[in-house]
């Protein structure tokens, strides 16, 4: 079953789609907030469709160390403990093998984890990976990857994980045929694989033919957003581009900052997360217009009478929570002020997203 439909080509590699799930259809391309831990931060479901989001992330490392995946699949999934309705993607738990260097082990078998809290050890490796995000009910799931960061020098360091990311996928897919053997095309989730490679441009293209010849459903560009400039980011994209497999959705992992996801759209990507937006917002900092960074703690809006973006319709904006009123929330240290920005930033993302979408489907 061929699970994504490209709608239309808008210059050289933009795409809008359409993306079937077993939890409905997505319109790509999309800006998906990450519920690291089930819930996007200070914002209730209603909330966040509010913005016109139409995917949440969850993280699958955070939630197996609490409250555990068989808890949450006794109070009937993810979805059901969320209380989210529409689709969820769940990352492989790979991120934290690069962001808690202090607090893993690596061995070919997968990694091991120490618990942040009881000390406790567990391991996670491919097949294990795929157990906790089907029994989280995830609608698409993530292979388990090993991510380097982009400053090493060593590219024998970066060609290991390039290597093991592989042979992990392969786990990966054979463990995820054989969970999802008894389920028909339209109840089972989607499984993509990752491409890594760093900052090398002939492992970047290697690892994503890979993947593109893998039993997968997607390709996920992993490894992008972690140390980099944004030009290396952006060459990556641009050498991506032109290589990609028509018929599958791309995801790019960890992206959200305005500039690049107009970037990652040009150059062909259809769905993008990050955490950004969100912790921005509850820090002050909005993007108003075309994409300025606003300080709302900024000592010149204690009397501002205007909105964030008078063009915006978000939630926000169009009920008038002026700047003066957001900046006094903030050094109050009231949390309604985040939540007031967070609405905000996503929505300014999902705009960037539906404005295309909006040009080339009349």
């Amino acid at each position: 079953m061929n699970y994504f439909e490209e709608i239309k080509r808008v210059g050289k590699y933009a795409r809008t789609g359409v993306l079937h799930t077993r939890a409905g259809d997505v319109y790509t391309p999309t800006f998906m907030p990450d519920g690291t831990r089930g819930a996007v931060k200070s914002l209730t479901p209603e909330l966040v469709a509010s913005t016109g989001v139409q995917v949440v992330l969850a993280n699958t490392y955070h939630l197996h160390m609490a409250p555990g995946e068989g808890v949450i699949k006794s109070l009937g999934g993810i979805h059901e403990f969320g209380r989210w309705k529409g689709p969820i993607l769940t990352d492989s738990g790979g991120f934290q093998v690069f962001s808690l260097k202090s607090l893993r082990k690596i061995t070919e078998e997968g990694v091991e984890f120490k618990h942040p809290i009881t000390g406790e050890i567990r391991m996670i490796t491919p097949e294990k990976s795929m157990q906790i995000q089907l029994a989280l009910g995830s609608d698409m799931l993530v292979a388990f990857d090993h991510l380097t960061g982009l400053n090493e020098k060593d590219r024998s360091v970066t060609k290991e994980a390039f290597d093991r990311t592989h042979r992990w996928l392969e786990r990966c897919v054979i463990e995820f045929k054989k969970l999802t053997a008894d389920m028909s095309d339209t109840e089972r989730p989607l499984l993509f694989g990752v491409v890594q490679g760093g900052l090398d441009p002939d492992l970047r293209a290697r690892s994503l033919e890979v993947v593109q010849n893998s039993a997968v459903d997607g390709t996920a560009i992993g490894g992008l957003s972690v140390g980099e400039t944004r030009t290396e980011m952006h060459g990556v994209l641009d050498l991506l581009a032109p290589l990609y497999n028509t018929e599958r959705p791309r995801f790019l992992l960890g992206v959200g900052d305005p500039n690049d996801v107009r970037k990652a759209v040009e150059c062909g990507i259809d769905m993008m997360d990050c955490v950004m937006p969100t912790r921005n917002a509850r820090h002050g900092l909005v993007w108003a217009g075309a994409d300025e960074r606003v300080h709302l703690t900024n000592a010149k809006y204690i009397d501002d009478p205007s909105v964030i973006d008078p063009d915006c319709d978000c939630y926000s904006c169009v009920n008038g929570f002026s700047k003066a009123f957001l900046r006094h929330q903030f050094k109050v240290g009231e949390p309604l002020a985040g939540t007031l920005a967070s609405i905000h930033n996503l929505r300014h993302l999902v705009r960037i997203c539906e404005l295309l979408q909006t040009e080339t489907n009349p």
